[in-house]
């Protein structure tokens, strides 16, 4: 008799979690990415014919897989918020059951995150609660964001996500595994949430701030939270009611000479994925900073859905960025720069930089002379839980662009943010909006040691 199939599937970047379930040659597929191989394999290797994909919402931070998987196994689509204007798959209702062998997954409304979302119980052989499948109503250390029906409606939605956990999660029991929809970095929760991709109702209850009372009020004031909204969210929202185009795989990027990637760079937005101290030496003008590992939480703040992308970067890696770009849509990669920056350079073509500085470097700065002008782009939580350096101007790096009247053109601007990544991010959005004297902090915040200017 085969083993019962269980795998959580992580999405880098996106911090997305999705899973598959199987017992006696049956699967099911919680929350499906865009990028579906992952399921089929699994299901392949053990023998499992995935039978139903559930989706616990309408997902606002990726493309879902379910129109994807359905067309490659003929699968069944439930998907939750029934009252949206989907154009595929059927509604769930709360309470449905499906049958995996002898396993009963069941649909449980959990408004809070969405007016319709749902929750899934798995139920042991007897019957009994085993996991639950939250989706964005209860994550690892925090509760799921409920501002994304406006502000008006924050206190409203906050009190439907109380009784979702208080009233239905919660008593399902301590033993009970949680199997949350996001972890550690995704936009849809904050910096308190834990890292622990997988949980159980026990310790949630024990350790979760968020749980911390029943009181309803209380609740409501801790959780009634209006966070930053990537402007993708639209597009992933809009997408994931008429189902993304059904592709087959990650399309492949095509390799350009030289002359063909000059010429492509009039429409097109040059997105550069090295490491930082390889953009900041040396890039083509106009360039993006958005390194690899960065790509699916950045890219949804930075780029244009209408505008075609370039893409330059170790040839090894191209793959791996086409596919988190896929995963949110950005499907419009004209190509990349076959032979990278050396071939750019061999060809006689200008390149640009960004001036670069240690962070001992930059504390001597401080410590010797007055006046000098920082950018910290860290995010308010993060400064407050790391340490803020006295005199520095801080603007989180996803608003730099709302904000870019208030950086000075008239002198040197010090960049930085917790290690040089995203520092290398804003100095590449600010020199596109032509700012020159640039200097990027290599390293960070992590090893300050001005004696002037302490971190405080």
């Amino acid at each position: 008799m085969k083993e019962m199939l269980f795998e959580q599937v992580k999405s880098i970047g996106l911090a997305q979690y999705s899973y598959v379930v199987g017992k006696a040659d049956e699967a099911l597929v919680v929350d499906p990415r865009r990028d579906v191989e992952v399921y089929l394999d699994l299901a392949a290797r053990q023998g499992y014919r995935i039978r139903y994909v559930l989706e616990t919402h309408r997902n606002e931070d990726y493309l879902t897989g379910s129109l994807e998987l359905a067309a490659r196994t003929g699968a069944e689509i439930w998907h939750a918020d029934a009252q949206l204007n989907y154009q595929y798959g059927q509604g769930v209702e709360d309470g449905q059951t499906w049958r995996i062998g002898g396993l009963t997954m069941e649909a449980m409304h959990a408004p809070g995150h969405t007016e319709g979302s749902m929750a899934y119980v798995l139920q042991d052989t007897d019957g009994r609660p085993w996991m639950v499948f939250t989706g964005d109503a209860l994550f690892a250390g925090d509760v799921g964001r409920t501002d994304l029906l406006g502000e008006q409606r924050l206190a409203e939605m906050t009190g439907r996500l109380y009784h979702t956990l208080f009233d239905k999660i919660l008593p399902l029991g301590d033993e009970v595994m949680v199997c949350p929809a996001h972890g550690v970095g995704s936009a849809c929760g904050t910096a308190q949430m834990a890292d622990r991709p997988l949980t159980t109702i026990g310790i949630e209850r024990r350790s979760n701030s968020m749980l911390a009372t029943s009181d309803k009020t209380e609740f409501v004031a801790n959780a009634a939270r209006v966070l930053e909204r990537p402007p993708y969210f639209r597009t992933m929202e809009r997408l994931n009611l008429s189902g993304p185009p059904i592709s087959g795989a990650v399309p492949i990027p095509t390799p350009l000479t030289v002359a063909e990637f000059d010429q492509a760079r009039a429409e097109c937005r040059v997105i550069d994925t090295r490491m930082e101290l390889g953009f900041n030496a040396a890039h083509v003008p106009g360039s993006l900073f958005l390194w690899v590992d960065g790509l699916s939480h950045f890219a949804g703040w930075f780029l244009d859905y209408n505008r075609p992308l370039l893409l330059v970067g170790e040839e090894a890696s191209l793959h791996e960025v086409s596919t988190y770009l896929y995963r949110i849509g950005f499907d419009q990669v004209r190509g990349y720069l076959s032979g990278g920056m050396r071939a750019w350079h061999t060809s006689g073509r200008e390149s640009d930089g960004i001036g670069m500085v240690s962070v001992k470097g930059l504390c001597r700065l401080l410590d010797e002379e007055a006046g000098i002008w920082l950018l910290d782009v860290r995010a308010e939580e993060e400064i407050a839980a790391g340490g803020a350096i006295p005199g520095a101007h801080n603007i989180h790096l996803t608003q730099l662009p709302l904000h870019l009247g208030e950086i000075p053109t008239d002198r040197p601007i010090y960049l930085f943010c917790g290690s040089g990544m995203r520092s290398t991010i804003a100095a590449s959005i600010l020199r596109n909006h032509g700012l020159r004297d640039l200097i990027v902090v290599r390293g960070g915040t992590s090893g300050w040691s001005s004696t002037k200017c302490p971190l405080q």
